[in-house]
């Protein structure tokens, strides 16, 4: 069968062909519900015309696409087809990209475009509308999010990441750099090409941020599971003098540029709403709000003071205190969908309790604001407009999935799995946390309603 799906989008040809040819296009566009890892990617105009791309599938299954030279026609079309073993013996698969103006005659071709992706296969057009959908949700989103950081700051930058290689920083690596940014990923194990430089976290190298106009810090250990002393020992180190030791690095830097070389201008760290506390009533939270109490919080409010050598130097710091991340591919969400999915998911105790959430996607727009937006300084709550409660949030995510919320988890569950305090700080927490900085600003969220951003990551808009 033939199947095709078209829209448009606020985009000029030839951006979006090139969107199409640069690292982290696929990633971009890979739905997250599907059961997939990206093992490699046809990037950049050489390889849409002769490379190929290839997926992880469960039990072992290689996807390899391989794209066809005979197809390749920019800015107007490409194409790959499926060429792995055994798939290749049971499964058809041609993909035409195509791209072409979508004004009318005589009108500027680089203010939109027609997007069609035509498939010759043998799977069933229900599960590929989806999957379709998504793509071009992502695309028009991505396009647009990156023509409005570029409004602001329309050079291309160097932008170093630490944790790129996290949930998080996987997808927004890919978001810059199919944006025309140059990333720069520091790791701890040896490089593995000029996209890469060591560091070592309690001491970096003093040239680590040579030639870097702006450093986004993600790294640091995760907060879930149990609060034991040596799992808080963990969490705060892995934050605090890491972040110190960057911040110094910065500043020292800063305090060498020369005419002929600006030098870091941006230093954004990730940060956590862990900063107000785990229950703080129905009080509405904003950047201006005084911290809570709590281990989170203490962590928190040290890790955003670990930046101040940046601050002080001069340099545009920005903290970006991160709500409840929304993506079937990790956090809170990948928890809970199996569970609703069989038809076990319920309520969390009253239900009354305050969820400050956040797209992925809206999340990653806020880190590319931060490193762009000569505006932006400070802390940023990243959270969408509208927070809901526990007991509004199950019923939603059960409706997007078509299943009952009938099972209530008592109060006591959270604490055979996380401890009294674990427990307290996370899944309990109530925060009603308002996103005053962006709102401020202005700044366009792709998906501000709940139940929106839930069907856009699980296929069912």
């Amino acid at each position: 069968m033939e199947f095709t799906y078209s829209t448009v989008v606020n985009a000029g040809l030839s951006e979006v062909f090139a969107w199409h040819s640069r690292p982290g296009a696929m990633t971009r566009l890979t739905p997250p519900w599907l059961p997939v890892r990206i093992l490699q990617e046809a990037s950049g105009p050489s390889s849409l015309r002769d490379g190929q791309a290839v997926l992880g599938l469960p039990g072992g299954l290689r996807w390899v696409a391989v794209h066809q030279p005979a197809s390749y026609d920019p800015p107007n079309m490409f194409a790959d087809e499926l060429e792995s073993c055994p798939l290749a013996a049971v499964l058809s698969w041609r993909h035409r990209h195509q791209f072409a103006p979508a004004g009318e005659p005589g009108q500027d071709a680089e203010r939109a475009t027609l997007v069609t992706d035509t498939v010759d296969t043998t799977l069933p057009g229900r599960m590929l509308r989806p999957m379709f959908a998504y793509r071009h949700q992502q695309l028009a989103d991505d396009l647009a999010a990156q023509a409005r950081a570029r409004s602001v700051c329309p050079d291309s930058l160097t932008i170093a990441v630490t944790g790129s290689g996290g949930l998080i920083g996987t997808a927004l690596t890919a978001l810059l750099t199919t944006g025309g940014h140059r990333v720069i990923r520091l790791v701890r194990r040896a490089p593995n090409n000029e996209g890469e430089r060591q560091w070592q976290p309690e001491e970096p190298a003093p040239t680590l941020l040579s030639g870097v106009d702006a450093l986004i810090h993600l790294a640091g250990a995760s907060i879930g599971g149990r609060f034991t002393p040596d799992r808080k020992r963990e969490i705060l180190k892995s934050r605090i003098v890491p972040t110190r030791r960057l911040a110094e690095l910065a500043a020292a830097a800063a305090d060498q540029k020369t005419p002929k070389s600006a030098g870091l201008q941006a230093f954004v760290t990730a940060s956590a709403i862990g900063f107000y506390g785990p229950d703080r009533g129905e009080e509405i939270l904003t950047e201006a709000s005084p911290r809570g109490e709590g281990f989170l919080a203490d962590v928190v409010a040290d890790w955003e003071d670990a930046a101040a050598p940046a601050a002080a130097a001069g340099i545009r710091t920005v903290q970006v205190r991160t709500g409840i991340v929304q993506t079937p591919r990790g956090g809170m969400l990948r928890l809970l969908s199996p569970l609703f999915t069989a038809g076990l998911g319920g309520r969390l105790g009253s239900g009354k309790q305050w969820l400050s959430w956040i797209g992925l996607d809206d999340l990653l727009d806020i880190y590319l604001r931060a490193v762009t937006d000569p505006h932006l300084s400070g802390p940023v709550n990243a959270v969408a407009p509208e927070p809901v409660r526990n007991l509004d949030y199950t019923r939603t995510l059960a409706r997007v999935l078509h299943r009952p919320a009938l099972l209530p988890v008592p109060a006591f569950g959270p604490r055979l799995l996380l401890g009294a305090e674990g427990a307290a700080e996370l899944a309990q927490a109530s925060q009603y946390v308002r996103a005053e900085a962006l709102i401020g600003a202005g700044h366009q969220f792709r998906q501000p309603h709940l139940e929106q951003a839930l069907r856009h990551v699980f296929g069912r808009s």
